[in-house]
């Protein structure tokens, strides 16, 4: 089985030319050697040169040199100035856990129920998270609720999620406005729509709002949201456009479709209903914030997706100049090659 190569890039390219130098040289040293065995053929007995040197002197003779030309190329490299994706500690430093309590998560076809499998697993995705993230849960169903600020307290995040109470309603526009204000708690988005409570009017300020400048989606790096749901919106602001809005302020917003694809009728309280789960917005959503959706059809699905977002919160792959590793790696070659030549010959040639 072959492994995927991380591919590498150059900023600037144009300088690995350079690179052509380093066979060059090769052939230089070899002609070089060479000559200089010709000329002491000339004037010294063969036997008497090969004792003189011995076996371990030749091999020694010609490792500082070719330490010295890796080196050289070490450093040509660095010059390129290469990026490369590697995998680095994450900076999320919040993540607003949006969940959907519609009447629809009573629905058993992920067992015992969806909204019990939904909370077991949010549970544990909380308890592996790093300790110095907070967490912070947002309820959502015909109106949204903010249950648990944001946090680090793991006991309080735990308990609010136990505190789930299924109500009719699905606004999934809301769950997502509802964090990103949770989020930029100074950014004046309006929640008129979302709580059911209008906002009260701001305090007279001198100071004027500083105009709002989108950033690129997915590039605000400090927090994130996901967003778990079992059904189409019914009310409430569009998710796209609240998706929209997150992905100006660079949010990235995960998605998460728990149950069944076909759907299924639910009964309570003497009303029924057919239930469905709107992949297509759900997955725009996260496109349009350059972040994943996952489907979870079992609470085994479900804990695997929390268990795989678990690991992208903690480690974030990026494209990074890694030019300093090869300037590292030159500059060692150099301090190598030049200590053994001194241990071995008394002087750096």
């Amino acid at each position: 089985m072959n492994a995927a190569m991380p591919k590498m890039t150059f900023l600037w390219p144009e300088l690995l030319w350079g690179l052509i130098l380093v066979p060059l040289v090769v052939l230089l040293y070899v002609w070089l050697l060479r000559r200089r065995k010709k000329t002491a053929l000339r004037y010294a007995n063969l036997a008497l040169v090969k004792e003189a040197m011995g076996k371990s002197v030749a091999w020694r003779r010609h490792l500082p040199p070719a330490l010295m030309l890796l080196a050289v190329a070490a450093l040509l490299v660095a010059a390129g100035r290469p990026m490369a994706v590697i995998s680095l500690p994450s900076q999320q430093e919040t993540i607003m856990l949006a969940i959907d309590v519609s009447g629809s998560m009573r629905a058993t076809d992920v067992l015992p129920d969806r909204i019990t499998a939904a909370k077991e697993a949010a549970k544990t995705f909380v308890t592996e998270l790093p300790r110095n993230v907070r967490i912070g849960v947002v309820q959502f169903a015909g109106t949204a609720a903010v249950v648990q600020a944001p946090t680090l307290s793991r006991d309080d995040v735990t308990a609010a999620i136990d505190r789930f109470q299924l109500q009719r309603g699905t606004a999934t526009g809301s769950g997502i406005l509802l964090s990103l204000a949770t989020i930029f708690p100074d950014a004046g988005i309006d929640l008129s729509q979302i709580t059911g409570q209008r906002n009260m009017p701001p305090a007279p300020s001198d100071k004027p709002k500083p105009e709002f400048t989108p950033v690129p989606p997915g590039s605000y790096s400090s927090a994130a949201i996901i967003m778990l749901t079992d059904g189409q919106r019914t009310t409430g602001p569009d998710p796209l456009e609240a998706a929209k809005m997150a992905a100006d302020r660079g949010v990235r917003i995960y998605t998460v479709g728990v149950g069944t694809k076909d759907g299924e009728t639910i009964g309570f309280e003497g009303w029924s209903m057919r239930v469905r789960l709107d992949e297509d917005t759900l997955k725009a959503v996260s496109n349009l914030t350059r972040a994943e959706y996952f489907y979870a059809g079992t609470a085994a699905d479900l804990k695997k997706v929390y268990q795989g977002l678990s690991t992208r919160l903690i480690v974030e792959k990026k494209e990074t100049e890694v030019s300093g590793l090869f300037a590292a790696a030159g500059a060692l070659l150099v301090m190598l090659a030049a200590g053994l030549s001194v241990w071995w010959f008394g002087r750096v040639a």
